[in-house]
């Protein structure tokens, strides 16, 4: 569902009326009361059918399925209230546990913010830490790892949801090695990549200059890749993050690990904003979601474009596939 006031509702309207574009069919864990009063305030009249999970495939080709939440989703577009954050957490728990139960082949989370959800108490940074605990409930890896796909540039970001000035202090050698490893691990297994090529990139400008802006390079960043090329892994860096991204570059490789969140996204989301892909590897089961926020500043105006979703719904379909 996502959070109920930006635009996850409604691109998931947007979604279903485009049916012919997508992959496969999906069902909605949503509040109903919520979906029908977007979609009425819209003026879209889409037809909606309440359904469990096992009915939804029988549903899709006339409505859109809509599996009802037990908590209610009430806010307005644009303005988001913490009062709705267990429907949000309760649509993303309950998405997991239709793929653990095999009730879903891949779970497609929208957009939420979470301020939204700190507010009411949550304690993860975010939405691929939660999506961590979760799979670790049922024995999972609690190890997830964010990468922004699309088909012109895949990033993985090795610290994620932590200011900038925490970055540098929260790199380590291990924590580049293990996300490495999760990311050869998935492209092999999950993409059907036979010899997955990673680049890395350094963490100060021009990859530290040989240690005249930094050290990072020469302490953290090649020890790990030594370490890593050492187990087999295809992989090598550092190199400085601003030549790294342009079209000759990229041919040298098949995903980027940067060494934080911007360093990366910003890149991924300039070349590829409408059909970037949030996949999170390292789980036992599929997830994607739309690389973009909640807009909460266009929400209820039927202004979002559906394209990130749907390319996220094709990629979970090609996945679990």
């Amino acid at each position: 569902m996502g959070d109920p006031a930006g635009i996850g509702l409604e691109i998931a309207l947007q979604a279903w009326r485009q049916g012919a574009s997508l992959a496969a069919p999906f069902f909605l864990l949503a509040d109903p009361a919520a979906v029908e009063r977007v979609d009425r305030a819209l003026g879209w009249a889409t037809p909606l059918e309440m359904t469990t999970p096992a009915g939804a495939s029988q549903v899709f080709g006339h409505a859109l399925p809509v599996v009802p939440l037990a908590a209610r989703a009430d806010a307005a577009p644009g303005r988001p209230d913490p009062a709705t954050a267990p429907a949000i957490l309760e649509s993303i728990s309950r998405a997991v546990n239709c793929a653990r139960s095999g009730e879903a082949s891949a779970v497609v989370t929208n957009p939420i913010a979470k301020k939204t959800l700190y507010d009411a108490g949550f304690p993860h940074p975010g939405h691929t830490e939660y999506l961590g605990e979760l799979a670790s409930r049922w024995g999972g890896p609690s190890f997830p790892v964010m990468m922004i796909w699309s088909p012109l540039l895949a990033v993985v970001p090795v610290t994620i949801h932590i200011a900038l000035a925490q970055a540098p202090r929260a790199l380590t050698r291990e924590l580049i090695e293990a996300t490495a490893r999760i990311v050869d691990h998935d492209l092999r297994t999950r993409f059907r990549m036979e010899a997955p090529r990673i680049a890395v990139a350094g963490l100060n400008p021009h990859a530290g200059e040989s240690g005249a802006m930094g050290r990072e390079e020469i302490e953290i960043i090649a020890p790990a890749i030594a370490a890593l090329r050492a187990e087999g892994l295809d992989i090598f860096g550092p190199l400085p993050a601003d030549t790294m991204f342009h079209a000759r570059a990229r041919e040298r490789y098949d995903v980027a690990l940067t060494m934080y969140h911007d360093q990366g996204l910003i890149p991924a989301k300039t070349l590829a904003f409408d059909d970037g892909v949030n996949v999170t590897l390292g789980l036992p089961f599929v997830r994607t979601s739309p690389d973009h926020g909640t807009a909460f500043d266009i929400a209820g105006r039927g202004l979002a474009d559906p394209s990130s979703l749907i390319a996220a719904l094709n990629l979970a379909a090609r996945l679990a596939a």
